[in-house]
């Protein structure tokens, strides 16, 4: 690309098209464009160590970091009201085994020590700046799914999974879907620069890495089947979109912003707690469509009754919803009152209905870890979701929760939360190990 023409270009658009197209000129353009942000001066990392020019991350603490991969929560950034607002750049890699079976011990120290050289390289997230405007570090899991364990074990499968096509038809979709994949790694940060000089150094493409030397690579063990890039952030949705209705601080394409404070579940809530691998997690992988056009045929008080409830009052939830602060405003009386809803306005909400979903003290049991418009679809009309529960179980009472068919009221399918305007694409199931056992788990 000409230099001029790069330069006109917006930075956060520039960063989102190299995130999606990857690689290492991906890489370069993309640390040039955020360099002074991270705080480049051209001679080091942000603790004095010189390091290649451009790319001036915060160094990783290994002792510091949090046993459970998924433990995020505290290295988000926060807005005003406390909830946690998940990085703007998403990378998901579908992985395919081609190790051994079962895993030689130089295959395990290969992936431990390629994801110890993201550790020491990065900083976990904010690194538990509780003040922080930025990710200015790195979030990243990786998760095994159904198909690995059969592979390097004696067909034994943990029993927290599910086998993604039996999730499919459970809630209700063709398990044809199943993603296929062997093991998905998810890495975030708000800083693309930093996305892709993982990914570089984790498939050991990079000598170094923000002044870190490279040891390891999933590339002994594993082939990437496939490529997936997301994005969220105010604004974003509005000047990516070809959607006038989307409002103008949107942070996602259907126009609210999600990650309410009383709509997450702890992270010690989702841990496995016995078995061979507690301390992890399960991981649900989605790529979903989404029918915009319909979406954003309707005017915005039927949005904010199909997003929450017809209880919700469009001008107190606000343009984006940020008028509700920490809290949903989701109650155990607006799930109880679903039936009297459809019947006295005709539609009911998507956060009123996966409420039934919650357990016995009204506490929700799915975890958000990394959503955003798919940046790598056509018309950008794909969105990645991932989340993780104790459980899948957990996925598939709160996706079926969704289902028109799961109640017995007249409501047209369009007036029926979000459901009707979203499709799957695929879906995958992981179990995520604790950190300690991330290196090619058997059990």
């Amino acid at each position: 690309m000409d230099r001029d023409r790069e330069r006109s270009i917006p930075r956060r658009q520039f960063v989102r098209s190299a995130v999606a197209i990857g690689g290492a000129s991906a890489l370069s353009a993309c640390v040039d464009r955020e360099g002074s942000l991270l705080g480049d001066d051209g001679t080091g990392t942000s603790d004095g160590t010189p390091t290649e020019r451009g790319l001036n991350a915060p160094r990783g603490d290994p002792a510091s970091l949090p046993p459970s991969q998924h433990e995020w929560s505290d290295y988000l950034v926060r807005d005003a009201a406390g909830n946690t607002i998940l990085p703007e750049h998403q990378l998901v890699l579908g992985l395919s085994y081609e190790g051994s079976a079962p895993p030689t011990d130089a295959e395990r120290a290969a992936v431990a020590d390629a994801f110890g050289t993201l550790t020491r390289a990065f900083q976990w997230g904010t690194g538990g700046d509780n003040g922080a405007s930025f990710n200015r570090g790195l979030l990243a899991l990786v998760g095994y799914a159904p198909s690995y364990f059969e592979t390097v074990g004696d067909g034994a499968v943990p029993d927290t999974l599910i086998q993604p096509e039996t999730l499919l038809e459970r809630v209700g979709e063709d398990p044809a879907k199943a993603d296929g994949f062997d093991a998905v790694v998810v890495m975030s940060s708000d800083f693309g620069s930093v996305v892709l000089a993982a990914e570089e150094a984790l498939l050991g493409r990079r000598e170094s890495v923000n002044g870190v030397e490279v040891a390891g690579s999933l590339a002994d063990v594993f082939s990437v089947a496939e490529r997936r890039t997301g994005f969220a952030g105010n604004g974003v949705p509005a000047s990516k979109l070809d959607h006038e209705e989307i409002p103008e601080q949107a942070p996602l394409s259907m126009g609210f912003k999600s990650g309410f404070t009383d709509s997450l579940p702890s992270e010690e809530g989702v841990k496995l707690r016995e078995g061979p691998l507690a301390g992890g997690t399960t991981l649900a992988v989605s790529r979903l469509r989404l029918e915009l056009d319909r979406w954003y045929d309707q005017d915005h008080e039927e949005r904010v009754e199909e997003m929450f409830c017809p209880a919700h009052d469009s001008e107190e939830v606000g343009e984006v919803g940020s008028g509700l602060g920490a809290d949903s405003g989701i109650t155990e009386a607006d799930v109880e009152r679903i039936e009297a809803d459809a019947d006295e306005h005709g539609r009911i909400g998507h956060s009123q209905k996966v409420a039934r979903a919650r357990d016995e003290e009204f506490q929700p049991k799915i975890l958000r870890r990394s959503e955003g418009f798919a940046t790598d679809a056509p018309e950008h009309t794909g969105f990645n979701f991932t989340s993780v529960q104790r459980d899948l179980e957990s996925f598939v009472e709160a996706r079926a929760a969704m289902n028109v068919d799961e109640y017995d009221v007249d409501v047209p399918d369009e007036n029926h939360g979000i459901v009707d305007y979203v499709n799957t694409v695929d879906r995958g199931t992981y179990v995520v190990p604790a950190r300690n056992q991330l290196a090619l788990p058997v059990v």
